[in-house]
């Protein structure tokens, strides 16, 4: 493995944020998510470390979108990962998810959200298949409720890193 002879800062940025994910789910574990709060979490299902069921990788063969709200149980924060039961068209199914599969985190509640890069280093390189409508999913959004900001004058907290990449 070669040395990298510059600073990733994007790279540092990315894992400073995914710390807000962790941080987020890690309130809810301990106080349970207050008021309306809830989360949207999309991640690469083709990500190493990503253990869902067969059916749901074949039915979402690039990403998912998943929400935390009223029905999830056992939610359990790690390091580098986290694991939940959500139900399945009346199944129960327990997920686990590395907090570098993540795409996007967003709270809807408090207009706040996160959009990142997926690692291109780590993911795995497989044959692409025909894109999967998501139409059930339209929205990504996560509540976060032990962050406290002041709002953007457009009303919305949402980070993006796109403006501060480097244009090919």
């Amino acid at each position: 493995m070669s040395k990298k002879s510059y600073i990733d800062y994007e790279q540092l940025v990315q894992k400073a944020l995914r710390t807000v994910v962790r941080e987020s789910l890690l309130f809810a574990t301990k106080k349970g998510l207050p008021g309306n709060h809830h989360f949207y979490i999309a991640f690469a299902t083709d990500h190493p470390g990503v253990d869902l069921p067969d059916y749901l990788k074949e039915q979402y063969t690039d990403e998912i979108t998943i929400v935390l709200q009223h029905e999830f149980w056992d939610l359990v924060v790690e390091e580098d990962r986290f694991a939940v039961t959500l139900c399945f068209n009346d199944i129960h199914e327990r997920l686990l998810i590395p907090f570098d599969a993540i795409i996007s985190f967003v709270d809807p509640t408090v207009k706040f959200g996160l959009q990142f890069t997926p690692n291109l280093e780590e993911k795995i390189e497989k044959p692409k298949k025909a894109p999967v409508k998501l139409s059930e999913i339209s929205e990504k959004s996560v509540d976060i409720a032990d962050f406290e900001s002041e709002p953007a004058e457009s009303g919305s907290n949402v980070v993006t890193l796109d403006t501060f990449r480097k244009k090919p």
